[in-house]
């Protein structure tokens, strides 16, 4: 978990940096602009709220973009929600505003890993690998950003996508997955070019599970007891000895020598 966000974090603090540059010069006070950092939480919805609340647009209107650049988190949550039954209420709603791409991508890879639910985890990856990084660097950049170079110029605007892809592989351990994979990222290329990419983002996220589920499941080859012991002495052995017939899936079944 750690190896795995150390590069996020150092992609959510050099934009973090930026996105108090950029609210300072829309207009925003420093604690206008960490208090939306705090409260929003919500990385490139709030670089494109600041710039619309700097060109003045209606409230309305941020709302509507803001609310489709983050259309991706319904998709997120429906993913995590089986694995967070279990929490609480109160946690749930925590977790939903720290949920990112970033805590998303950790989440899924450790519970995957674990085999199970691990909250510990979870608020490992939304609140170390971005709340506290994209915060304290949004109080840096607000206060003294200018002095900061753009993260594109140190090349930490590569580190996100290709994290992100390292993550995406790690969970690609099944045909399922990789149909699911390679259908969204088809869709999601194709519409961005022709239309949005924020809206191909979405149509890949839901297109993309439903190839995979189209995918056959692949037999599972474990043994499974089907009759139980047949008496010692009987024709099948001498006596002391048993049997037990077992039947492994696809292969039929198979006699096994109990003493």
């Amino acid at each position: 978990m750690v190896v795995d966000g150390s590069g996020l974090v150092a992609s959510a603090f050099g934009f973090g940096l930026v996105f108090g540059l950029t609210a300072r010069s829309a207009g925003f006070s420093p604690i206008e602009a960490i208090a939306f950092s705090v409260i929003v939480f919500a990385g490139a919805s709030q670089f494109a709220a600041a710039g619309m609340v700097a060109a003045g647009f209606a409230w309305p209107a941020i709302v509507v973009l803001t609310a489709l650049v983050n259309a991706r988190h319904l998709l997120y949550s429906a993913a995590l929600a089986p694995w967070l039954r279990g929490q609480s209420l109160f946690a749930r709603v925590v977790m939903a505003h720290l949920l990112t791409d970033e805590a998303f991508a950790l989440a899924s890879v450790h519970f995957r890993r674990l085999g199970r639910v691990d909250p510990a985890g979870y608020w490992i990856a939304a609140v170390g690998s971005t709340f506290i990084p994209w915060n304290v660097a949004t109080i840096v950049g607000v206060l003294g950003g200018q002095f900061i170079p753009d993260p594109r110029v140190l090349g930490l605007d590569v580190v996100f996508p290709a994290a992100m892809a390292g993550l995406a592989v790690g969970l690609s351990n099944g045909r399922r997955e990789v149909v699911a994979a390679t259908v969204g990222v088809i869709c999601a290329v194709v519409i961005g070019l022709l239309w949005d990419s924020r809206v191909g983002i979405v149509v890949g996220g839901v297109i993309g599970p439903l190839a995979g589920l189209a995918v056959p499941r692949a037999r599972d080859a474990s043994l499974s007891i089907e009759t139980v012991v047949v008496a010692p002495g009987s024709a099948f052995g001498s006596a002391g000895e048993g049997w037990i017939r077992l039947c492994a899936a696809g292969h039929g079944p198979a006699a096994v020598r109990i003493r």
